[in-house]
């Protein structure tokens, strides 16, 4: 887990510092001592930046509309980036597996423990 230290904390950084915690240590610790605070706030900004956003990604397709393929969390993570919105590919959630026909569908974004984003997908044929 990210969090943001309040307070020097002796052998994991100095006042303002974001570092990465295992997830007991900042929850049971650092946080009720009010020497950190979870790292909400750039997940945050992200999800606002997000949510507005409809990614459209070209792939062959047969005549009944069925992708030559699939669109998989690797694909859309790139389209994503390419629009100009950094997101890497274990932040796409895909629960029902890869896209293989085309359409419009809405994407989770997993940006933080407690931070969802959702994008609109548009699957149209090359």
């Amino acid at each position: 887990m990210q969090v943001i230290l309040l307070e020097k904390v002796e052998n994991l950084g100095n006042l303002g510092d974001q570092v990465k915690v295992r997830s007991g240590y900042g929850r049971n610790f650092l946080i009720p001592k009010e020497a950190a605070a979870e790292a909400l706030a750039s997940a945050t900004a992200r999800k606002a930046k997000l949510d507005s956003l409809t990614v459209t990604i070209a792939a062959k397709a047969g005549d009944e509309g069925k992708l030559f393929g699939s669109v998989g969390t690797g694909d859309i993570a790139h389209a994503v980036t390419a629009a100009g919105q950094p997101v890497e590919r274990h932040e796409v959630r895909l629960p029902e597996g890869p896209f293989r026909a085309l359409g419009e569908y809405e994407v989770a974004l997993h940006l933080h423990t407690d931070v969802n984003a959702t994008i609109k997908l548009i699957i149209v044929a090359e």
